[in-house]
């Protein structure tokens, strides 16, 4: 028996009553015979998640040196959000969160899991795909995973009927700058099986969106989710003859205009398919640029530092949302929102049965409907790295900071252009500082001593997180923090 089956046979089936359908055109016949019956069909669901893209790296959101117009022309269509956040700026960390809606360390997910981890995310966590599967929906995995790569834990365990792509970070391999022959070969993987071990990573990008368009058009006629979490940017930077020396920003500009053709080409097959209007499309980033990577990282600017910090350019990421019919076109939200929304945004939108174990993200749907009125159903997000570390707390344009160690790349560095990694200065901060983001994106003055009520309500909430998720830097333990899944079998946690 299926084991999202037997986690979800409890949950009553799916019977979507959304009202009549409005517009016709392009509908397929299945779609049609619903409309006339009085029902729209189960929306379809397309996650596009890249790595280590940064906030500056779409046109629309000010890159230069390369074009984007397929992600421009879908913010033109849908909406840009402009605060939209990752909980944690390292891979495995922020992949657990969007894929369970929750904070990862609420599940016993840190870092970056490499092919020495005998744990990964625990099959008893929900998933999207576990959420929607009991509904009919197919299911398909293709990218990077990393959230475990040995058998208990791969995509296939955790509600995906397919999976092609790789178990974890395209660096963790032999060729690796820093850590020559530590990794084993790369793997490839179709469903459960290794195919194939990489030398040679120019074609990822093409191979993932065919395996895409290849999963839209077999399931046209059914409700689909698709989780397409593409490996690059984060390096090594690869790209496919079609686009190399395309751009004026070198290799890094290059791979973004291959990920931007990719996602031109899963809308086309949509709109080809007659779908479009039945699906939505979810754009963003794992989290922030790897800036020691010199001319191979993208741009968070105007924000501060990047990937593996809590500052802004480790953590808010561009993010674009399209719906035909059902989101606004050319309209921007300004207010927060955080990847462990979508799951409950989805089961909303689904009519899903939301996990019985508690989830940290909230139905932001009226936010992506409404941009212009649409409030953010939280209080305050809450900003975790390395094991368990609140390092920040996001109370709509107030972030408050907490005395932690972070990296930075000091001006005056010398940037590398070949992808070899400057090294880091770890710098501390010592005391809490506060920042109004509205008024200073660049987090450049610390306001908090202007601010005294601001701080002792952010306090409160930070004191609330830590009592239910833990504090490293407090010496919190938590008490709702479940167990990570371990290789030797998974521990009860409830």
């Amino acid at each position: 028996m299926p084991f999202w089956f037997m986690k979800m046979k409890n949950h009553l089936p799916f019977f979507a009553c959304m009202g009549l359908c409005i517009n016709l055109l392009g509908c397929s016949e299945k779609e049609e015979q619903q409309v006339s019956e009085g029902t729209n069909p189960p929306p379809n669901i397309v996650i596009i998640f890249t790595d280590d893209q940064g906030y500056n790296d779409v046109g629309v959101f000010g890159a230069q040196g390369f074009e984007t117009p397929n992600l421009d022309q879908m913010a033109e269509e849908g909406v840009k959000f402009t605060n939209f956040y990752v909980p944690h700026a390292v891979c495995s960390a922020s992949r657990a969160s969007i894929l369970t809606g929750c904070y990862a360390n609420r599940l016993g997910i840190y870092g970056a899991l490499d092919h020495t981890a005998k744990h990964g995310l625990n099959p008893e966590e929900v998933t999207i795909a576990e959420l929607v599967k009991p509904l009919g929906y197919q299911t398909a995995m293709v990218g990077k995973w990393h959230l475990g790569h040995l058998s208990p834990f791969l995509p296939t365990e955790q509600g995906f009927d397919e999976f092609f792509g790789l178990p974890y970070s395209n660096d963790m391999w032999p060729h690796h700058p820093e850590r020559p022959n530590h990794y084993p070969p790369l793997p490839l993987y179709e469903g459960n099986q290794v195919i194939d071990t990489l030398d040679d990573q120019s074609n990822l990008t093409t191979w993932y969106t065919e395996r895409a368009v290849g999963f839209i058009e077999k399931n046209k006629d059914t409700p689909f989710l698709l989780y397409l979490a593409h490996n690059m940017p984060h390096v090594p930077l690869f790209v496919s003859d079609k686009f190399k020396g395309k751009s004026q920003n070198g290799l890094y500009g290059d791979v973004i205009m291959e990920i931007d053709w990719s996602v031109g080409e899963v809308l086309k097959s949509l709109k080809e398919n007659g779908i479009e209007e039945n699906t939505l499309v979810i754009f963003t980033s794992d989290n922030g640029p790897w800036l020691s990577y010199g001319a191979h990282s993208g741009s968070a600017d105007p924000l501060r530092e990047g990937k593996g910090t809590s500052w802004e350019g480790g953590i808010r990421v561009p993010t674009i949302m399209r719906w035909p019919g059902r989101l606004p076109a050319g309209k921007v939200q300004a207010q927060n929102g955080m990847t462990i929304d979508i799951l409950p945004t989805i089961a909303h939108l689904t009519d899903a049965e939301l996990p019985d174990h508690k989830i940290d993200g909230k139905n932001i749907w009226p936010m992506m409907e409404n941009p212009e009125s649409g409030d953010s159903p939280h209080d305050a997000y809450f900003i975790y790295y390395n094991t368990n570390e609140l390092q920040a707390v996001l109370m709509g344009e107030w972030k408050l900071y907490f005395p932690h160690t972070y990296r930075s790349i000091q001006p005056g560095q010398a940037t590398p252009s070949d992808g070899t990694p400057m090294k880091y200065e770890m710098l501390s901060l010592e005391e809490p500082e506060l920042y109004n983001l509205k008024d200073d994106i660049k987090e450049s003055r610390n306001v908090i001593d202007e601010n005294p009520q601001i701080v002792q309500e952010m306090m409160a909430l930070a004191d609330r997180a830590r009592e239910d998720l833990g504090d490293a830097l407090t010496n919190k333990e938590g008490k709702n923090r479940r167990e990570v899944g371990r290789f030797a079998g998974v521990p009860a946690r409830r």
